[in-house]
């Protein structure tokens, strides 16, 4: 049996831009991608604490060490410049291994790695 759990998870980071003329997607500090085990074109979830908002996108690779976290497209409308959100992956895996596995967990502080 395969389940689905959390892979990767950008805890408690800010919006640098919303990019609404954009064909789509959050780009992400490569930084804070390698950081998190996140790559390009994977599927996120985003949550934004300012106002409840759950979406799904793809990653895109910003510039490293920049900071950049960008929602582009229709997600430039979900949220505001500033505001608080978390990215969080899933992968699918074995019930056995499940039960081991270790998401990889980041706190940034002003979006960048500690």
């Amino acid at each position: 049996m395969l389940i689905e759990v959390m892979k990767s998870k950008l805890h408690c980071v800010q919006v640098t831009e919303a990019n609404l003329n954009y064909i789509g997607s959050i780009t992400i500090d490569e930084a804070l991608m390698d950081a998190a085990n996140l790559i390009a074109g994977e599927k996120v979830q985003v949550l934004d604490n300012n106002n409840g908002e759950r979406f799904e996108t793809y990653v895109i690779k910003g510039e490293r060490n920049s900071g950049c976290i960008c929602l582009n497209g229709a997600a430039a409308r979900r949220v505001q410049v500033g505001d608080t959100i978390i990215i969080i992956s899933y992968a699918l895996m074995d019930f056995e291994e499940a039960k081991t596995f270790r998401p990889s967990v980041v706190f940034p502080k002003d979006n960048q790695l500690l």
